[in-house]
């Protein structure tokens, strides 16, 4: 039956494959602030609304509570001056001289215009919902760039042909226990889930676009994200979307020791339990890679190990048309599609591959709807 299996396969979802080196992205249209302290300042629509981003670095002299929260408020009255048409400034400040995301940043804020009055009335970072304050914490690890691809089983290559046999099936029977890799290719349901969020910018533009969409979908959330974004966390409940465990640093578990991996998991779950008061149920490994003993962490926290049929590889710079054509190439009853929520073309094709996806009679869910569907 094994060797049936293989013989019938398509491509493996498994190892030998060399993912494309991503394309430069397109840069994003700038605000122009005269804040010493702005390493950048952008703007960004999804075609109904802008949301600002700011980022600015702080000096340790300048890094009291009360200093962050003004150089915060002159950091959003300036974008909305500069450009009167956002719908919400999102900022965050970063130790001085910012060196990319290794660490948390100091202060974080997410401002919608119409609460901008009160967010600038402040005189404490206290009593303001949209707001966070570092109280200390700093990464045990880099952030590392680990970007999707396919699924990939790092280990022995008798376990490798297992697994491959596993996607197999998985893609004519559908789920059947703690790893799932395909749905019910019965059902004309497909699982819409985005990876490493949350981001300021990207995320409030893409929850606006799912509810006018009228779309639920499943965020497999970086818990250093959740940490410094926590209201972001909070908007992703509120509008029903499902959350997943993205580990806290985002790094590759094989080769790690069994006790890493779980603290990797625990710290994510640990995380979003305290902002949500609901324990993730499904887990994805950062870029797919995964080993034996990975799987088998995740089954002993309770969690299910999701992958994906469909990754259009959106991350890496593709042309709108290339994206689309590559989301729709994979898309099939009980499918599951991942995407990123930190990516302008995302945005831009997101409503046409739902129209398509809707035209073939199938509709878009989280992926508890998925494994539901599978009844």
């Amino acid at each position: 039956m094994l060797a049936l299996l293989l013989a019938l396969a398509p491509l493996p979802l498994v190892e030998g494959y060399a993912p494309p080196k991503p394309l430069p992205q397109e840069p994003l249209p700038s605000l122009a602030l005269r804040l010493p302290q702005v390493v950048r300042a952008n703007y960004l629509d999804n075609g109904h609304i802008e949301v600002g981003y700011v980022l600015l670095q702080a000096a340790p002299r300048e890094a009291s509570p009360a200093n962050l929260l003004r150089l915060a408020q002159e950091a959003v009255r300036g974008a909305l001056e500069a450009r009167v048409s956002l719908a919400e400034v999102d900022l965050a400040i970063y130790p001085a001289p910012y060196a990319g995301p290794k660490d948390l940043p100091l202060f974080t804020a997410s401002v919608p215009k119409a609460r901008a009055p009160e967010f600038l009335a402040l005189r404490t970072p206290l009593g303001y919902d949209r707001l966070w304050l570092n109280p200390g914490i700093r990464q045990e690890k880099p952030l590392e760039a680990i970007l999707e691809d396919r699924p990939r089983y790092e280990g022995p290559e008798a376990y490798r042909a297992k697994e491959r046999a596993e996607q197999i099936l998985a893609s004519r029977v559908g789920h059947r226990g703690g790893v799932l890799y395909h749905g019910n290719p019965g059902r004309p349901y497909v699982a819409l889930t985005f990876d490493d969020a949350p981001h300021p910018l990207f995320t409030p533009l893409l929850l606006d676009l799912l509810k006018r969409e009228g779309i639920k979908a499943t965020f497999f959330v970086i818990g250093r994200n959740a940490e410094a974004y926590p209201y972001f966390i909070r908007d992703l409940v509120a509008a029903g979307h499902e959350l997943g465990n993205h580990t806290y640093h985002h790094v590759r578990l094989p080769g790690l020791e069994p006790s890493e991996i779980r603290k990797e998991l625990l710290l994510c779950n640990q995380v979003l339990e305290r902002l949500t008061g609901v324990v993730p149920r499904y887990f994805r490994p950062p870029g797919g890679r995964y080993d034996r003993t990975v799987l088998q962490v995740a089954r002993d926290l309770g969690l299910t190990t999701v992958f994906w049929t469909d990754d259009p590889g959106d991350y890496a710079g593709l042309s709108l048309p290339v994206l689309e054509k590559r989301l729709e190439d994979h898309l099939r009853p009980g499918g599951i599609v991942l995407l990123h929520d930190n990516v302008a073309n995302t945005l831009k094709v997101l409503p046409v591959f739902i129209r398509k996806a809707r035209a073939q009679g199938l509709a878009l869910g989280t992926v508890e709807g998925l494994v539901l569907a599978q009844r």
